[in-house]
C-alpha cells in the first residue's frame, strides 16, 4: 500500500501553488506599503530593494497569477486628475498570501543555511 500514497503525495504536489521568483518578489513588494500598493509603485519597490529593474507589463503578468492564486487582493481607487480621471488598481496580500510569502521566505533560508558563499564562507 506504500505506493497508493505516493500517489496521493503527487496529486497533493499538482494542486500546491508555487510561487516563481518574480511572484514572491511582487507579492513582497505589494505587503510592504501599508495598502496603497499599485503597479508602478510595486515595480520601483523592487528595482529599489532588488537593483533589478522589471518591466511594468512583467508586474502586472504577476499581480494577475498572484490574484488568481488567491494570494492577493485587489480594488480599485478614486479617479484622479492628475491621471486624466482614470483610477489607480491597489494590491493587498490575502491572509494566505502572507502565510505563502512566510513559508517561501522560511524555506529559502533552510535551503541555504550552511552553504559555502551564502554565509560569509569561501567555497
Amino acid at each position: 500500500m506504500q505506493d497508493s500514497n505516493y500517489f496521493v503525495n503527487v496529486e497533493d504536489m499538482r494542486k500546491r501553488e508555487y510561487l516563481g521568483q518574480l511572484e514572491l518578489m511582487v507579492l513582497l513588494a505589494v505587503m510592504r506599503p501599508a495598502g496603497d500598493a499599485y503597479g508602478v509603485l510595486i515595480s520601483r519597490e523592487i528595482a529599489e530593494r532588488s537593483g533589478r529593474e522589471v518591466a511594468l507589463a512583467s508586474v502586472y503578468a504577476a499581480l494577475e497569477r498572484l490574484e488568481r492564486k488567491g494570494f492577493i487582493t485587489s480594488a480599485l481607487g478614486e479617479p484622479t486628475a492628475e491621471r486624466g480621471g482614470k483610477a489607480r488598481t491597489y494590491f493587498e496580500p490575502t491572509a494566505s498570501g502572507v502565510k505563502e510569502a512566510r513559508n517561501a521566505h522560511a524555506t529559502l533560508l533552510g535551503l541555504s543555511r550552511g552553504l559555502p558563499g551564502l554565509e560569509g564562507e569561501t567555497a
